[in-house]
């Protein structure tokens, strides 16, 4: 069995890394030239909380692909949202004719722009619950220990051969479980993304971070509340990701219960140390582009088609937007959401 993972960073990397290890026949495609020349001379260390992970997967750069003769059984997406269409476009060229499949390994809600270039039929998701993070040359981290790390689902929520097969392959990673309800999965993990990506961006603070400080938890209690509302006006289900329930957050922004939400998602925060950053927040560092239309934006546009209002994630994209895409994280970019807050 082959597996192709386009996008080497740090989800990519921690994936490959352990699934190589673990015996698979992994290759990595990329463009980051020094991380896949490091990988390929020294091999690719990956770094979790249990100790360190050698493994020797093999890579290729995205100019080397053309020369390729080869057919993988599986090709994981595991790009930036932005570049979703044309990095699927890219592999498409590349799976098993018969039984070849892809799977969308990214945040957001990107299975149906993946879908529509390589195929409903050929397409399955993977819900992130785990935090990573590639910040030099032959080296992914994996920075928690979440439980379960992934859930595996088919974008029509059937239970099939290939989808058990891919849970059995992922444990190799960390716990993985199967869903039935890919866009629940999906809008839950996305409140859990809104809450904190785009404001560890703009603030500097960590994934811990922006549960145990209390203006950025206070409006992150905002943020996710609207993205719940939003889901639920699309009728979709929506489950506690990473001990948030949404429920409570609906119930928290309009007053309800605050105190006992605050304090749990401090003790989250408190629990998850201090070791990672959202990926907003790692490109930010890097200045590169971000998620914001994927994330928090796409939140603000679906609120509009279903009717909700979504003030919170239009100021923050706002706020993002007029930064433009090389800022520097700064507490007082905040200022104008704390405003909103009234307190």
């Amino acid at each position: 069995m082959r597996i192709a993972i386009a996008g080497a960073g740090g989800i990519g990397g921690v994936v490959g890394g352990m699934l190589s290890k673990s015996g698979y026949d992994i290759t990595l495609v990329d463009q980051w030239h020094e991380h896949l020349e490091k990988i390929k001379k020294d091999g690719l260390i990956v770094k979790t909380r249990d100790g360190e992970h050698l493994s020797k997967p093999k890579v290729i750069h995205i100019s080397e692909l053309q020369n390729q003769e080869i057919a993988f059984d599986m090709i994981f997406i595991a790009v930036k949202s932005y570049d979703t269409e044309w990095v699927s476009m890219m592999m498409k060229n590349y799976i098993e004719k018969n039984e070849g499949f892809f799977v969308n390994f990214q945040n957001g809600v990107n299975d149906e722009r993946m879908a529509n270039i390589v195929g409903a039929k050929r397409s399955l998701g993977c819900i992130i619950t785990i935090g990573a993070a590639a910040y030099e040359p032959g080296i992914a981290i994996r920075t928690d220990n979440n439980s379960p790390a992934f859930k595996i689902a088919e974008q029509d929520g059937s239970t099939t051969i290939r989808a058990k097969k891919l849970v059995e392959i992922m444990n190799f990673v960390g716990k993985t479980e199967l869903s039935n309800d890919l866009w629940g999965e999906r809008w839950s993990k996305l409140i859990t993304n809104c809450m904190a990506n785009a404001l560890a961006g703009l603030s500097g603070y960590g994934t811990a971070e922006v549960r145990t400080e209390l203006y950025p938890r206070k409006i992150g209690i905002q943020l996710g509340s609207e993205v719940a509302k939003v889901a639920k006006a699309l009728g979709h289900n929506i489950y506690s990701v990473g001990g948030v329930s949404p429920e409570a957050l609906i119930d928290a922004a309009d007053g309800k219960n605050v105190e006992e939400l605050e304090n749990s998602l401090a003790e989250s925060g408190k629990r998850a140390g201090s070791l990672g950053y959202p990926s907003f927040a790692q490109d930010v560092k890097k200045g590169r582009r971000n998620e914001i239309d994927f994330l928090n934006g796409y939140v603000s546009k679906m609120g509009k088609k279903v009717g909700i209002e979504t003030p919170f994630n239009d100021k923050i994209v706002e706020i993002i937007k007029g930064l433009g895409i090389n800022f520097n994280s700064d507490k007082k970019h905040l200022e104008p959401l704390i405003k909103m807050l009234n307190i």
